[in-house]
């Protein structure tokens, strides 16, 4: 550091962060201070601000936190006016306060920055699950990072940690599915690559891992209602992912809308600062989700008024309102100076926002060039990487050798997602088919055959159009291409304005098969003969058995992303060899809940013979064709340590004529444990890629822990004793002593 550098040491680069950090809290009013843990936005929420409102809170109430786009209700979507509010907002930031405190912008790009025009997007996290590919989930965060840091944000509240133990909830799609495992070796993937090699990574973002402590098991399956489960279930089920999370670096956690075991997540210390810092080692800063300090006295009921509860989340451990707003901070300062609330317990919170500010290099350049940007969002290789996401995530439920199509047929598409973009990316995505790059299931397909392909909606999400003109069609082509399924939707399938549903109207968590109009429309298809592919592109599991008793193959695509349409395509003509796996069981009937494979072992007490299967899907999980055969044998255990790990070896082969992808998947089960355990537990994965007749020998080392438990008063434990891997229909033992 030069001696002679006369600025104040907050803004001296060769100083620590630390020194920084306390120079600038030293120099800060109360009113400052409580200004710098609140955030705002700029769109339509409940009302709606501009960028002058905005500006007007920066200059009267010091807030720190904002975003004034990538989210649903935002004002900006295009890419040039983006990147003009977050540089308009900062020059005011910086240049016309006291302290000169650049902001922290916030947005929620879960598959991509898809919020902005023209980005990259993903497939959601439950298509992104079906690649069971920690490293492809990783190189997408690392996009996503580099599209928002290009457009002026530096905060992504992503990734979601929550295990979706009941599909009828609409959340289901933003999960990686209902295994703890999978979901907590893909969360940690997507904090990886988020967070690069450390904030100080210009196309770095800060990751936020949610919804702590556990949100994927609502009552009713009904969105942010109350979860009440045990704590083995707590600990055993949906704390891994965030363990996982942490242990990854993750800088950021956001709690959960619901309460867990009567206790609403944002207004609990024992969640937030005993269980996530004080057990879990979490060292970064709480953010609230939006709203969420409000619902404590206007949903919950747990706090007498909005200054109790701005009380009770900071008792609690929330560091950042997201959108807290005037009231927050003026309630903050006030609690402050009226000694309700520590100003020692506020600084801290000052010091994790001001920290990620300094190690981001916001306060030596917070501001974004729009040509670079251009550069950046949608760009070729991004878009080559999403359309490998979605071609590895398209996984093949049925198939009565009708795929791959041969590229010459006469083909007939139709059906509510056959050409809707929007519907390609689901929730969390621009709503506007004119912002969304990429090509629809129809215009893939009609690319891709030499045959002539005709075109009938047929029906809406949930009302049937001309259906006889589509049966028309139908009838003269070689093959039926039906895109059924979902739409773009939010939490509990909304909001009406956007997603074109009224509340209530299908899609809804009551029903999980297809909607009337679209299951008559695939039957009145069905009967002319020709035949049948369904196409699923779905947030959800939907029970489809009706499909599955009529047609020769359904395609399960999720929602796919901008490149999803091309996969489509890509798929059924044989370019590309289904390779996704389910990351979630998908049930026959909404009837049969819950349907989970690692579901806990229990008597039958009049007999097996007398007893329902505990688990019955239409589709397992783990399940999914290829167009070529892989054989298993082999399964050995070579070696078995309680102290370090357990080394399985499995020989694969491909027995098929096509090159192809097999996802190795190891189950396990304690043969004797002081609990009751899952039936089979997944422990460990392995992608390979084989060309025909070539065998390998994949080898997983898995850490013991995985075949361990949470044991209430105990702590996570691996017992000694038998225990019992499974791979494909191998199984062995091992002993752990």
């Amino acid at each position: 550091m030069s001696t002679d550098d006369e600025r104040p040491p907050y803004r001296q680069p060769a100083l620590s962060v630390a020194e920084r950090v306390s120079d600038l809290l030293e120099r800060m009013t109360v009113e400052e201070k409580a200004g710098q843990v609140v955030g705002t936005w700029c769109g339509f929420l409940g009302g709606e601000t501009d960028l002058a409102d905005v500006k007007r809170l920066i200059a009267d109430h010091h807030v720190g936190v904002a975003a004034p786009f990538g989210w649903g209700g935002a004002r900006y979507e295009q890419l040039g006016e983006v990147v003009e509010a977050a540089n308009e907002l900062q020059r005011h930031a910086t240049e016309e306060t006291r302290l000169g405190i650049p902001l922290l912008l916030n947005v929620d790009a879960v598959h991509g920055n898809a919020y902005v025009a023209g980005s990259t997007v993903f497939p959601n996290a439950l298509g992104a699950a079906a690649t069971w590919d920690p490293d492809a989930v990783e190189a997408a965060a690392d996009v996503t990072a580099t599209e928002v840091r290009s457009v002026g944000a530096h905060q992504n509240y992503s990734p979601t940690c929550d295990v979706a133990r009941d599909p009828r909830w609409g959340r289901t799609f933003e999960t990686f599915g209902e295994s703890p495992r999978l979901v907590a070796e893909l969360a940690a993937a997507k904090v990886r690559g988020y967070q690069g090699d450390g904030l100080g990574d210009e196309d770095a973002v800060v990751a936020t891992a949610k919804h702590f402590p556990a949100y994927g098991e609502p009552t009713r399956g009904e969105d942010a209602s109350t979860v009440d489960v045990s704590e083995y279930t707590l600990r055993n089920v949906f704390l891994p992912p965030f363990e996982a999370a942490v242990d990854a670096g993750v800088e950021s956690v956001m709690p959960s809308y619901s309460s867990i075991n009567g206790a609403p997540a944002h207004g609990s210390r024992a969640y937030l600062t005993d269980l996530l810092r004080d057990e879990l080692g979490f060292d970064g800063h709480v953010v609230s989700d939006w709203n969420g300090v409000r619902h404590l006295p206007d949903d919950h009921g747990t706090a007498a008024d909005r200054r109790d509860a701005v009380r009770q989340a900071r008792e609690a451990g929330v560091d950042v309102a997201s959108v807290g707003h005037t009231g927050h901070a003026e309630h903050l300062a006030d609690l402050v100076r009226d000694g309700e609330f520590d100003e020692q317990r506020l600084d801290e919170s000052v010091r994790r926002v001001l920290r990620l500010k300094f190690e981001l290099g916001l306060f030596e350049d917070p501001f974004v060039d729009e040509a670079a940007a251009r550069e950046t969002v949608g760009s070729d290789d991004h878009r080559d990487a999403a359309r490998d996401a979605a071609r590895d995530s398209m996984t093949l439920l049925k198939n009565d050798g009708l795929l791959p199509l041969d590229g010459d047929e006469d083909v007939f598409v139709g059906g509510p997602n056959a050409d809707d973009r929007v519907h390609q990316l689901g929730g969390w995505s621009v709503a506007n088919d004119e912002n969304v790059p990429g090509e629809t299931v129809l215009e893939a397909v009609r690319e891709r055959t030499s045959g002539e392909v005709s075109y009938e909606q047929g029906t809406t999400l949930n009302e049937e159009l001309d259906v006889d003109a589509a049966v028309e069609k139908a009838a003269a082509a070689d093959v039926a291409v039906l895109a059924l399924g979902e739409g773009w939707y939010l939490h509990e399938f909304g909001p009406q304005a956007q997603a074109g549903t009224e509340t209530g109207d299908w899609p809804t968590r009551s029903e999980l098969g297809l909607s009337d109009a679209q299951r008559e429309f695939a039957r009145r298809v069905h009967e002319t003969g020709t035949p049948v592919v369904g196409v699923l592109i779905t947030g959800r599991p939907l029970a489809v058995d009706w499909l599955d008793a009529n047609v020769p193959a359904i395609l399960l695509a999720y929602f796919p992303g901008t490149e999803g349409g091309r996969a489509v395509a890509e798929t059924l003509f044989g370019d590309n060899d289904p390779s996704g796996r389910l990351p979630i069981s998908v049930p026959e009937d909404a009837a049969d809940l819950p349907q989970r494979f690692n579901y806990l072992a229990h008597p039958r007490p009049i007999g097996d013979d007398e007893h329902p299967d505990s688990y019955d899907p239409l589709y397992e999980f783990g399940h999914g064709l290829s167009y070529t055969t892989f054989e298993y044998g082999d399964l050995r255990v070579d070696a078995a340590d309680r102290d370090g790990g357990v080394d399985l070896s499995v020989t694969v082969r491909n027995a098929g004529d096509r090159s192809g992808t097999e996802t190795v998947q190891a189950f396990a089960r304690q043969e004797t444990s002081s609990r009751v355990q899952p039936d089979r537990k997944l422990v460990g994965f392995e992608r390979v890629d084989l060309d025909p007749g070539e065998a390998s020998d994949v080898s997983l080392s898995v850490p013991a822990d995985h075949f361990g438990f949470y044991q209430p008063h105990g702590g996570h434990v691996v017992e000694s004793g038998t225990y019992h891997v499974f791979v494909d229909s191998l199984s062995t033992s091992f002993d752990l002593d």
